[in-house]
């Protein structure tokens, strides 16, 4: 199974808080499962509109992207820091392969 580490975007304590923050954790996906890439312009407003959700490491020139992923079972929505365009780039880069010896 090949996957392409990426960055997600979520917002901290989602089901036992009203913190408003959002956090950043490294994710890795499988391209194979991935079915839909949208710009997240969602995320995009509330970095411009709500100083501090955000974490520092964020600002008004980054991108987001978000992933519909199809696991078999369920699917499910994550947000990326990335243009749509960069991220499938990343999605598509040739797989390595392993070499049995």
């Amino acid at each position: 199974m090949a996957t392409v580490k990426l960055t997600e975007v979520f917002k901290q304590n989602r089901f036992t808080s009203n913190n408003n923050r959002y956090e950043i954790r490294s994710v890795y996906v499988n391209p194979d499962f991935v079915v839909c890439l949208r710009e997240d312009e969602q995320t995009l407003q509330v970095l411009k509109e709500n100083e501090g959700a955000l974490p520092e490491e964020l600002d008004g020139r980054h991108q987001f992207t978000k992933l519909h992923i199809n696991g078999g079972h369920g699917s499910f929505d994550i947000t990326v820091i990335g243009s749509p365009d960069s991220i499938k780039e990343r999605l598509a880069q040739p797989k390595s392969t392993l070499l049995k010896g």
